[in-house]
């Protein structure tokens, strides 16, 4: 007969890693713009999208984007998430959170920016499924001090029709 082996042990932590990341020129002057209250997009000179957040070339045509376009601080949530749980660097006084991705207005990007919802009382769940649908619009809500990164822009805010 077989020994029977001890199931693995598991131990469970959860922990966080200091990190620096070097943004080189393209997300340099990316989130310079945030510092004005700019969004800033590169534009293809060959088949004239415009990608937000902005790219050092484009991935269809594999061409150098190197002109750079404000775009609208305006767009459409293309999807959206309630969440009421705590998860990696989020801790329970920070929920509920309305994780969404919008697609800004003249930009071509199709994954859009992922962001937050805010501007409404997110602890109301209805008035959330009311107020936060796919094809909504939503307009930019920025910090009153920005630092130049994607915590600039505090939250998206529906826009009322």
């Amino acid at each position: 007969m077989a020994e029977q082996k001890e199931k693995p042990r598991k131990v469970g932590a959860m922990g966080m890693v200091p990190y620096e990341m070097a943004l080189g020129p393209t997300w340099t002057k990316f989130f310079e713009g945030f510092k004005e209250k700019k969004i800033l997009g590169t534009k293809c000179k060959k088949c004239g999208r415009v990608l937000v957040p902005a790219r050092p070339f484009c991935p269809r045509c594999f061409e150098p984007m190197e002109e750079w376009v404000e775009v609208a601080q305006e767009g459409t949530i293309v999807t959206w998430s309630y969440v009421n749980y705590t998860y990696f660097g989020v801790t329970p006084d920070m929920i509920p959170v309305i994780g969404a991705i919008i697609k800004l207005d003249g930009v071509d990007c199709g994954t859009g920016m992922s962001t937050q919802i805010g501007g409404l009382d997110i602890k109301d769940f209805e008035l959330v499924t009311k107020k936060v649908k796919v094809g909504a619009r939503v307009k930019a809500v920025w910090r009153r001090k920005r630092q130049g990164n994607f915590r600039d822009i505090d939250y998206w805010k529906i826009i009322e029709c």
